[in-house]
């Protein structure tokens, strides 16, 4: 597989390309009441910001415009997912004040980026994302943005304040870094829905929130910090943070082990890497596994191996994808109590205040589901908290859509899985129905995997 296929959720910042001058003039163009009114509209506690009338919010109209960037979703998605598109509205770009930055989108080289858009045709909602990995703002106008504009929801996402294979560099202490993309998320919540307000007189109905891998994890948090703010949420595989463990710094140095060959697949396995997921670690293995651990261990144990990796994870594609060899032996259990109270300070607990639904692909080959999501589901079963989880295993379903292009025999993409559980969400929150019991949808022999799953 060529790596732009299917890049990785880490990666994307480091092989995607940054979108640059205006696009054409129809996708900048809109018409509508709307449009008369757009300048008035503003974020509350930006530090800029600049709104656009669009004639389509989708990227079917905005794809080649500084108004999504489809490098930054490469790999999420597979190949023929249908997109809806004829959405138009206003869009809001713009970033919060911030000290750092990572992100160079629109030549601002400033953190706190965020999108908001407005649909001419609204249907009282909102729906709030982070993005996945280290990628920015409009890494799920795919996978999200587009779905839920067309359903007539307001959409508003966020770069989580850092991004790129140097977020860890942001902050002053461990876990500052992860501990802004919970902060900011808050933020752009309360912001969008002042301006949702603003432009259709009333503040949303319902706030939803949901995302990818570190956005799933961002609706995890939110949910169980600030349910006043939202209705319920989706959960994408989300990472799962817990002090004493298990995360992704307990199965990962396994994986970097037997990349370096001082480990067996059985100790894959032992670490809660699925049986049957083995054809996919060879590509995790020159993607995935390197960069993820030593990145999310300079966030939180710097002290570690401060030479790796060091001030930059890397200046070359080939470096900054390269593990530490010093990962191979790394024992979370055993560090000091500083780095454990670091992870705390982003900690899950599994007291959720509002429904949330739970999907996870038993294939993941990043964060395996058994460390994972089945530790979270029970998790949340020993807060009490159980009847408002619903979790889903997608069987044949793996960390990102885009390797099901390469193996459309084995794997299964979980986006129409999504898009089916954002509906079942809706109906539990406005109309009471409640989703089925914790349940694994499993893979038809036939039909169309890519546009099609029925919960």
């Amino acid at each position: 597989m060529r790596l732009s296929r299917a890049v990785p959720f880490l990666a994307a910042a480091l092989l995607a390309a940054t979108l640059g001058g205006p696009g054409p003039a129809s996708a900048a163009t809109g018409t509508g009441q709307h449009c008369a009114h757009q300048d008035r509209l503003r974020v509350p506690g930006a530090a800029f910001q600049q709104t656009a009338c669009l004639a389509d919010l989708t990227t079917t109209g905005l794809a080649g415009t500084p108004y999504t960037d489809m490098a930054d979703q490469a790999g999420l998605t597979a190949r023929g997912d249908r997109k809806p598109s004829g959405v138009p509205g206003v869009q809001i770009d713009g970033y919060f004040p911030d000290s750092s930055r990572f992100n160079s989108t629109h030549g601002w080289n400033h953190d706190a980026q965020f999108v908001i858009r407005l649909p001419d045709r609204w249907n009282g909602g909102l729906v709030v994302t982070g993005a996945p990995g280290t990628r920015k703002q409009y890494a799920t106008d795919t996978a999200i943005s587009d779905q839920v504009l067309a359903q007539g929801y307001a959409y508003a996402a966020t770069d989580k304040g850092n991004s790129g294979a140097d977020f860890y560099l942001d902050g002053r202490r461990p876990g500052d870094a992860i501990a802004e993309w919970n902060t900011r998320t808050t933020q752009l919540t309360r912001a969008a829905r002042k301006a949702v307000a603003q432009r259709y007189g009333h503040a949303p109905r319902r706030t939803y929130m949901t995302g990818i891998s570190n956005g799933g994890y961002l609706t995890r948090w939110q949910l169980e910090n600030h349910p006043e703010l939202y209705d319920g949420g989706v959960d994408w595989e989300g990472a799962l943070w817990t002090a004493n463990g298990p995360s992704l710094l307990t199965s990962l140095p396994t994986a970097v082990a037997r990349m370096l060959g001082s480990a067996r697949d059985e100790d894959l396995y032992a670490a809660g890497f699925a049986r049957g997921s083995e054809f996919l670690w060879p590509y995790h293995e020159r993607v995935y596994w390197g960069i993820t651990q030593k990145i999310y261990r300079a966030e939180f144990d710097p002290a570690y191996d401060p030479a790796c990796p060091g001030a930059s994870a890397g200046t070359t594609t080939d470096q900054i994808l390269a593990p530490c060899a010093s990962d191979a032996s790394y024992d979370y259990a055993s560090r000091p109590a500083s780095v454990h109270r670091a992870v705390a300070r982003v900690a899950l607990t599994g007291r959720i205040g509002r429904p949330l639904i739970t999907l996870h692909g038993d294939l993941d080959t990043l964060l395996p589901q058994a460390a994972d999501s089945d530790v979270y589901a029970r998790m949340v079963d020993g807060s009490g908290r159980g009847r408002l989880h619903s979790y889903v295993t997608v069987t044949g379903g793996t960390h990102v859509d885009g390797l099901y292009d390469t193996y459309p025999d084995r794997l299964r993409p979980i986006l129409p899985c999504y898009r089916s559980a954002f509906d079942r969400l809706v109906s539990w929150v406005e109309r009471g129905v409640r989703p089925p019991a914790d349940h694994t949808v499993d893979r038809p022999v036939d039909g169309d995997v890519v546009n099609s799953c029925a919960l």
